[in-house]
């Protein structure tokens, strides 16, 4: 395609109608992409059967397009970006659902945490089946193994130190090194590993029936082996995305989605 021909496409690329968007805006943000936005999240959901284990985690796609909506989030290896909420199937890397963080949402039911409300729209197509879903600590609690258990659905998630959930005498750091506690109830068991001397890893699951150690120099408890194997979803996504891109770029916030969905839609493997 010639250069010219290829910057005037992109000059005039939309994916709404102008002349409502004004209105729609004021009770819509995503309402410049809303459509297509919505024909492509239906197609992840409906197109893929995933596998038994679901990762879900954050997605910070770079850019530094005006939105209200841009986050900045330290950790990322791109600093700024628009935040996306996504479950992957683990196997494949396939993008089974996705939601765009555009700040505080009017439809959480009321006493229901963020974190866990992302998590159980995110997984609602895909409850009811023995899935699991594998989380870090933003999301893990206990009250959502509870419910996702109830739509027979596993959890296995790190856990903060921090967590109300966490019972008194699993707080105590001096840990011998490569040791582990556990702690159980009726829908989970928590795992408490020092990799090291005053170093704890709290992991809850409730995929585990029984925990055990491996016969290594670590005794990685088998919570832990899992987690590591089932949480790299995003992490390989976001690696892949960075590394065989197509994107250019915009000063447009809903062109900057659009190549969002095209790279992961690209890279699956």
């Amino acid at each position: 395609m010639p250069r010219n021909r290829f910057q005037d496409i992109m000059r005039h690329l939309r994916f709404d109608d102008r002349s409502n968007q004004s209105d729609r805006a004021k009770t819509e943000k995503f309402a410049a992409i809303s459509s297509v936005w919505g024909s492509f999240v239906t197609n992840c959901i409906t197109s893929y059967n995933p596998g038994l284990h679901i990762t879900v985690d954050v997605q910070l796609f770079p850019s530094k397009t005006r939105c209200h909506f841009l986050q900045y989030i330290a950790t990322k290896p791109d600093k700024f970006g628009i935040k996306f909420w996504v479950a992957y199937d683990l196997k494949s890397k396939y993008i089974c659902n996705v939601l765009p963080y555009l700040g505080k949402d009017a439809s959480r039911p009321s006493g229901v945490r963020p974190s866990e409300n992302v998590v159980m729209r995110l997984m609602e197509p895909f409850l009811d089946k023995g899935r699991n879903v594998t989380m870090d600590n933003f999301f893990t609690s206990l009250s959502l193994a509870h419910k996702l258990l109830s739509q027979k659905t596993t959890i296995l998630g790190t856990v903060n130190k921090i967590c109300r959930e966490i019972p008194q005498s699993a707080r105590h750091t001096d840990r011998n090194e490569f040791t582990t506690q556990v702690f159980s109830t009726t829908a989970a068991m928590l795992t408490a590993y020092a990799p090291k001397r005053k170093k704890t890893v709290y992991i809850l699951s409730s995929i585990h029936s029984m925990i055990q150690t491996d016969n290594t120099t670590k005794r990685k408890p088998n919570t832990v082996t899992l987690y590591n194997t089932t949480k790299c979803g995003v992490d390989v996504m976001d690696q892949m995305v960075r590394e065989y891109t197509v994107r250019t770029g915009t000063r447009r916030w809903p062109v900057a989605v659009f190549f969002f969905f095209f790279l992961l839609l690209l890279n699956i493997r």
